[in-house]
């Protein structure tokens, strides 16, 4: 990972969240809107890191979670001491309670450091949860404490994360012994993120990467499609060496298939445009990484039987016999990393941590990659795909590379709708003013409620593109060509809504009964339902226990109840 940023790094960076802040403030409504870029750029610094880091797309669950004192004063006029901590998020899957502390400058200086001091402003909070008492705190922030004391006395084994998020070029070394003390006094892993690390985040497409290799012919296997065909792709055994060449950021080493001073790529760092169409992004940590790294410094020699290997597609390859035909040198135009994002990561992560490495680790060590001839879209679609099918991998993500969700994105972006596949998505046309941006979860969620189910859209979100995907997205329930109508349906209901006091999740589970009522009777505008919803709302008691109306909505009881009242109504 490159360990410097420029000005023109942080400026980038302010535009993107800038422009992430004002499609979010199109779906939401902030009571008091923030009247100035450098606040706006701010807010949308918030939203963007927070979907990175947290793999969260749902813009209305990471404001949720965002405790800063500044940006719930605009947004719902109330003013609550934040403690030191910006954001609080419960990662169920990894059992992690993610605290955020976020430093944002407004300008730029070369050479400035994020502080210590803000850990140590952040552990008043930290004391709060470890001491299971949020008394004292007010308004969203007890709620998230509350949520995480209870967590932590649960049966399940959970950790305690800090992450320190700021735009400045240098983070602070969390290998300080304050900082040590710290995450030893707290048994609390500390995270520092800064404008380096954030601008492999920035999703800018990046100009088409070329490399030339020279591989043996044993080394090498190739294929197409039929005995005529003249489009061929390869899969050979290449040096670790030669990955981190090809894919560094200096074009002239990516094209000197004949370098033999091995030595020069130690400081050459990766070329983040090669994973523009990854499925992964930017993943902070990965127990797989770890393991890559082991395998490489303990055992390079086996590093090829021990690892999956890399994808490559390109648009273009030629291929020629050389050396009397011994080898073949092989040029790749416009190609991409769509698996093996991870391995080809931790190639050059390992490769910055010493420079003998490279002599003495990579350049011993070989991986399989395949690298397929894919200039059609749809081939390349299928080929991420599949070829990720196999691996740790999330179903919304896997669902991201298929055919049908680039044609949504991609009808969507006639509307001027933003169909977010992936984490930092701000659109296909850097120069288009949208009007909305809305993530592929939320759409399923959204279909899912209009087809019968807005009890399942927020609890079983995680089953929408898995075991209920074929169905929800199938021909029979589901008109692509509807799909600009719905999600504008989405955000009417949503600004519908722009005077209660609940937080937007409940509001969320809302519009999806909304939509489901709109829809089974289509007689009712939206906003004879929504006075419905709240009717029935307070009518349902099925307990003694008073129940919050998220609670109830998420029951198939609250479902039925419902559909009783409205037959009765009509």
């Amino acid at each position: 990972m490159s360990a410097t940023a420029s000005l023109n790094d942080f400026k980038l960076l302010n535009i993107k969240c800038k422009k992430y802040f004002e499609l979010y403030s199109k779906g939401a409504i902030f009571l008091t809107p923030p009247k100035t870029d450098k606040l706006k750029e701010r807010f949308g610094f918030y939203l963007f890191m927070l979907e990175n880091l947290c793999d969260e797309k749902d813009l209305d669950r990471i404001s949720d979670i965002i405790t800063d004192t500044e940006y719930n004063a605009h947004l719902t006029n109330e003013r609550h001491n934040d403690q030191g901590i910006d954001a609080l998020y419960i990662n169920e899957e990894n059992k992690e309670i993610m605290l955020f502390n976020f430093k944002f400058r407004e300008t730029f200086k070369l050479g400035q450091m994020q502080s210590e001091n803000d850990a140590f402003v952040s552990t008043k909070l930290v004391n709060c949860i470890l001491n299971g008492n949020s008394e004292g705190l007010k308004g969203k922030l007890k709620n998230l404490v509350d949520d995480a004391i209870e967590k932590l006395n649960s049966n399940d084994v959970w950790k305690i994360s800090l992450y320190m998020i700021s735009n400045e070029p240098i983070s602070i070394n969390i290998d300080e012994t304050s900082i040590e003390q710290l995450k030893d006094f707290y048994d609390m892993e500390v995270t520092s993120v800064c404008l380096p690390h954030i601008k492999t985040m920035m999703s800018l497409r990046p100009k088409p990467i070329v490399a030339e290799l020279i591989i043996d012919n044993d080394a090498l296997m190739s294929y197409s499609e039929n005995s005529i065909s003249t489009s061929k792709s390869y899969i050979i055994r290449l040096n670790a060496a030669d990955i981190i060449r090809i894919t560094c950021k200096n074009p002239d080493l990516r094209n000197n298939y004949n370098c033999e001073r091995v030595e020069l790529l130690a400081k050459e760092r990766i070329d983040y445009g090669v994973l523009f169409d990854n499925v992964r992004g930017f993943v902070q940590k990965s127990k797989y990484n770890e393991a890559i790294a082991k395998s490489l410094r303990e055992e390079p020699s086996k590093f090829f039987m021990y690892n999956n290997g890399m994808t490559i597609v390109t648009k273009d390859i030629k291929a020629e016999p050389v050396n009397g035909n011994k080898k073949i040198r092989i040029t790749i135009n416009d190609f991409q990393v769509l698996n093996g994002g991870q391995t080809l990561r931790t190639l050059h992560n390992f490769n910055a941590l010493n420079e003998s490495n490279i002599t003495d680790y990579l350049s011993k060590s070989e991986v399989l990659v395949r690298i397929f001839n894919a200039s059609n879209s749809d081939a390349v679609n299928k080929i991420a795909e599949y070829t990720n099918s196999q691996n740790s991998i999330s179903n919304v993500d896997l669902k991201s590379l298929s055919t049908l969700q680039i044609q949504l994105e991609q009808l969507l972006d006639e509307h001027n709708i933003i169909y977010s596949r992936k984490n930092g998505d701000t659109g296909m046309n850097d120069q288009k003013e949208y009007r909305y941006k809305i993530s592929m979860e939320q759409f399923g969620q959204i279909l899912f409620a209009i087809q019968g189910s807005p009890e399942k859209s927020s609890n079983q979100k995680q089953h929408i593109f898995g075991k209920y995907y074929d169905e929800i997205f199938s021909e029979k329930n589901f008109n692509i060509s509807e799909a600009p109508s719905i999600i504008e349906s989405y955000f009417e209901i949503k600004k519908s809504y722009d005077s209660a006091t609940e937080t937007l999740q409940k509001i969320e589970q809302k519009v999806f009964y909304i939509l489901y009522m709109n829809n089974v009777c289509p007689d009712l505008d939206y906003q004879q339902c929504i006075d419905e919803l709240e009717r029935i709302l307070a009518l349902f008691e099925p307990t003694k226990t008073t129940l919050t109306d998220a609670r109830k909505m998420i029951q198939v009881r609250f479902k039925d109840f419902l559909n009783n009242e409205l037959q009765i109504a009509r």
